[in-house]
Parts: C-alpha cells; structure tokens; sequence
C-alpha cells in the first residue's frame, strides 16, 4: 500500500473532478508550486495509483443502449487466462473480474440493441472454447459511478 499524503489526496481530487485541468490550476489552488504538482503526479503514475489519463465514454451516448452482466463459469478454472484473451477480442466486453463463488469470471458488455446484445452472448461469448456456463444480468442504467473517495 502506498502511503498518500494531504497534497497527494488533493491532487488526486483536482484530476478526479477534470482530468484535464492544467497543473498550474492545481498548483495555484494548493498554494504549491507547478514543479512539486508534475513530481507528485509522475510519483503516482510511478506508483500505479494514478493509471492512465483517457475520456471516460458515455456508451449510450454512442449508440450502446444495452448493457448486461454476465457472470462465466469455466469447464476448468486454469482456462481463464484462454478464456480472457478471447474476451478481449471482442470490443463490447469493456471489463472482466475474477470473481468467487460459483462462477469464475465476471464480464460488463455493452450493445447497440437486443438483437446485438444475443449475437454476443450466444454467437460470441458461448462460443468461446472452456466456457461451460453463462448468467446475465441486464443493466437497466447506472445510478453512479466514481472513484474510490479519498
């Protein structure tokens, strides 16, 4: 675990309400200097805490009115690193877990309508060698999501 201190928890909290912010701004509302805010923030990179800067996409905005759920059980569970190199050839699965319980894996995908959410789950998904057992859940909207709260 990485120790964070008060600048670091502020810093993490400028760049988590705009990830685009310019560093002068936080700086300026830290009272520090631009210096100590690029060191602060290579640390955390450094660290992994910080991992990567990208847009977070608004998937219904695109077009992808469907989401689900899916939980995957495995024929054995030393297939799961086969399992999830197949999952990551197909663009709709946006996260995979590994998970406990009675299912190995646990996947959130995406679709434009349900005629494309049932060609992933059963012509992609089921299809996928060591794969013995699916359940989904369909996702009706998120209420929130955000970053662990400092």
């Amino acid at each position: 675990m990485h120790v964070l201190d008060d600048f670091d928890k502020q810093i993490l909290k400028k760049l988590d309400q705009d990830g685009r912010i310019p560093y002068s701004s936080i700086a300026s509302d830290l009272g520090i200097s631009n210096t100590m805010v690029h060191q602060r923030i290579g640390r955390l990179v450094e660290q992994g805490i910080i991992m990567g800067t990208k847009p977070l996409l608004n998937e219904k905005k695109l077009g992808y009115d469907w989401g689900a759920f899916t939980s995957l059980s495995l024929e054995k569970d030393h297939n799961s690193e086969h399992v999830i190199e197949e999952l990551k050839k197909i663009p709709e699965v946006t996260e995979c877990y590994y998970i406990t319980g009675n299912y190995t894996l646990y996947i959130k995908l995406v679709a434009l309508d349900h005629e494309h959410m049932r060609h992933l789950l059963y012509d992609r998904i089921d299809h996928i060698p060591g794969i013995s057992k699916t359940e989904s859940i369909i996702e009706l909207g998120c209420a929130f999501k955000r970053n662990i709260i400092l």
